[in-house]
């Protein structure tokens, strides 16, 4: 038996201590006794800690891009891709003003540009998926490399007066450019996982981009060829990609990882369900843009204001940049597949404003209501985007994004067609009720987005 000293020296229980007692089978817990000061009569307990407010760091709120921004190689790539995107606007200008300057024909420079259209519609899905098989800087490089050569190719050929057909081969070869915007769309969704919020943000980001370069792409060609020398947009094009995307897939750390062979459930973009309707809703926007950039310069120059067409256009690019900036400022409410529609309608209607400024005749009334319809683009374009990138698995996340800008490049082409004809055999201003039925076409696409057989998959 332990001497009471030593039983003295045993450490006494903690007071918050449970107390353990044993009666027959039983194990009984004692709960420890409140501290001093916490009973009836003593203060509150502290509040529980309160949720913090979205901010930047979840992708909601105005400085949610810089968040993105400050991401490590995210200014790095995205400056890249700036510079790559914007010869994509160009090229097909330069083309036009290059062509037309040495060979005095605006048809021949449309039907080249129609020709590397058509091609870059057969040959970028391809490009898009040896990019997600491969990695993007094994085959962004090469084939940037290949374009560059074929516009190279095509101001020799201009300059050395060769016939004609080596003209529809050179501008044809122009169809390997790299999606520098579905490569940048794969980046964000590769550095922020499954955050709805922040990739909302990322999104709406990358759009804002795509309407800058297509303000300034264009604008920057039309005075390089015109101020300088016919081939100065070319040249200055084949720079800027070269540049671009040296800069861009230099950033290896922010690259998503091939996937050589697609995984289970991977199947090509077009035979996933909703693709086929979703791909068609593009068509639709996209004859929407065409048209109503064709329509807005045929109506400036019949009102005698042909100068004032080129900055009216400008106005709907600005307009849907700006909209594009706001919209992704804040998580959207509700699934994607249930906005579409509704931003459709609001797109409707917001393109009856240039028709019914048309029939008044003046270029002033026109330029607000085409900024208005401009605004009410960048929201369509968004979540249209963010529910390919839903139902798009990631083994073949650029394959459908360059399926979608391909299906709008499609529209666009189709829309300036439809919208030429118009301005020549019609009133002016006659082009914008062929948006608003495009329009009304993409609505009724776009319910089929919510039949029940897709109700397995996000967005």
């Amino acid at each position: 038996m332990p001497s009471l000293p030593a039983l003295r020296r045993r450490p006494a229980l903690p007071a918050t201590a449970p107390l353990l007692a044993a009666t027959g089978h039983t194990l009984a817990v004692a709960a420890p006794a409140a501290p001093p000061g916490s009973g009836p009569g003593g203060p509150p307990p502290p509040p529980p800690p309160r949720r913090p407010r979205a901010t930047a760091t979840t992708g909601s709120g105005p400085s949610g891009y810089l968040a993105l921004l400050r991401l490590p190689g995210a200014t790095a790539f995205t400056l890249g891709g700036l510079l790559a995107r914007l010869p994509a606007g160009m090229f097909s200008v330069s083309a036009v003003l290059m062509i037309a300057a040495s060979r005095g024909s605006y048809a021949l420079a449309g039907a080249v540009t129609a020709t590397g259209l058509a091609a870059t519609a057969l040959v970028a899905p391809w490009t898009a998926r040896l990019v997600d098989r491969y990695g993007q800087r094994r085959v962004a490089r090469p084939a940037a490399a290949l374009a560059v050569c074929g516009a190279l190719a095509l101001v020799a050929c201009v300059r050395l007066g060769a016939p004609a057909w080596t003209l529809f081969a050179a501008y044809a070869a122009t169809a390997t450019v790299p999606n520098a915007g579905a490569m940048a769309r794969a980046r964000w969704q590769a550095l922020l996982g499954e955050d709805p919020a922040r990739r909302h943000t990322a999104t709406s980001f990358e759009q804002a981009v795509d309407e800058v370069c297509f303000m300034a792409g264009p604008a920057l060609a039309a005075v390089l060829c015109t101020t300088l020398f016919p081939e100065a947009g070319t040249l200055t094009g084949v720079a800027l990609l070269a540049v671009g995307i040296t800069l861009f897939t230099a950033q290896r750390a922010t690259e998503p990882p091939p996937h050589p062979r697609p995984a289970t459930g991977s199947a090509a973009p077009l035979r996933r369900p909703g693709t086929a309707p979703l791909l068609a809703v593009f068509l639709a926007t996209g004859i929407v843009f065409g048209t109503l950039e064709v329509t807005t310069l045929a109506f400036a120059d019949t009102a005698g204001h042909a100068a004032a067409g080129g900055l009216i256009v400008g106005l709907q690019a600005a307009g849907s940049c700006v909209a594009g900036l706001v919209y992704g400022a804040r998580a959207p409410a509700g699934p994607a597949a249930a906005r579409l529609p509704v931003l459709l309608a609001l797109l409707t209607a917001a393109l009856a404003l240039p028709a019914l400024a048309a029939t008044t005749g003046s270029a002033a009334l026109l330029a607000p209501a085409v900024l208005c319809a401009g605004m009410a683009t960048a929201p369509v374009m968004i979540t249209a985007m963010t529910l390919v990138q839903h139902r798009t698995p990631p083994a073949r996340l650029n394959e459908g994004l360059t399926l979608a800008v391909t299906a709008i490049l499609t529209g666009i082409a189709l829309g300036s067609a439809l919208a030429g004809q118009a301005a020549d055999r019609l009133t002016p201003g006659t082009g914008y009720t062929v948006a608003l039925a495009a329009a009304c076409a993409a609505i009724a696409l776009a319910t089929r987005l919510r039949a029940p057989a897709l109700s397995g998959v996000r967005g």
